[in-house]
């Protein structure tokens, strides 16, 4: 069985998308296991939610740790127990070092609700809007040392329409990451998509689908 731990700092709602999906295409009948998810701040809604799926749940809370560095250390003694084939953050509010990168090579995705390279970093449907551009949407990457850096595994795509502001950009955004993640999440973990060399490494069928247009949003 392959192992899937996400990482989570508030509501999980990309946890959501991910665990419907893997539930609704029996993802566990292709040897893919939700393990874990693990926040860094208790009581948040990702963990009642993960517990309604029947996902196992750990907490590090970062505030027992002086360092950045002790609390990767308590999060990789919780997660090493998995032996993950895939880590996922969802949500998940803290900056990573490069040792706790390391690590997990080849193994850590996120989400960013931008098009990379572009608008890297926070305040990105805002900074969207003033930039002036015509779409707009989210990134699954591989984690790398650089914030937001990574190799890139998919994209969605939405467009950006005369009214909107931030908000109704996220929301628009929110609902293609919804069907992006679950995809990427299942193929990295399945292996059909790999970190080899710095780069993403996956077949033409696998590629395509880790493309969302705004029509199928």
């Amino acid at each position: 069985m392959k192992n899937i731990v996400v990482l989570i700092s508030g509501r999980g709602s990309n946890f959501v998308a991910i665990a419907e999906a893997a539930r609704s295409q029996n993802w566990e009948a292709e040897g893919l296991k939700l393990a874990c998810v693990l926040s860094n701040r208790p009581g948040v809604a990702g963990l009642e939610r993960a517990r309604e799926f029947g996902v196992p749940t750990a907490v590090v809370d970062h505030k027992d740790y002086q360092t950045r560095e002790a609390f990767e250390e308590a999060m990789i003694e919780v997660i090493d127990r998995y032996e993950p084939a895939v880590i996922v953050l969802a949500g998940f509010m803290r900056v990573l070092t490069s040792r706790f990168v390391d690590h997990y090579a080849g193994k850590i995705i996120n989400i960013h609700p931008a098009l990379l390279p572009l608008f890297k970093g926070l305040d990105t449907h805002q900074r969207a809007l003033d930039a002036g551009v015509r779409i707009h949407g989210c990134t699954v990457h591989f984690v790398s040392s650089e914030l937001d850096g990574g190799s890139i595994i998919g994209q969605a795509v939405v467009p950006v329409l005369p009214g909107d502001d931030a908000h109704t950009l996220a929301d628009r955004g929110l609902k293609v990451e919804h069907m992006l993640y679950p995809r990427a999440v299942r193929a990295v973990a399945s292996g059909r998509v790999r970190l080899e060399a710095g780069r993403t490494q996956m077949d033409k069928d696998t590629a395509l689908e880790l493309v969302v247009l705004s029509s199928q949003a």
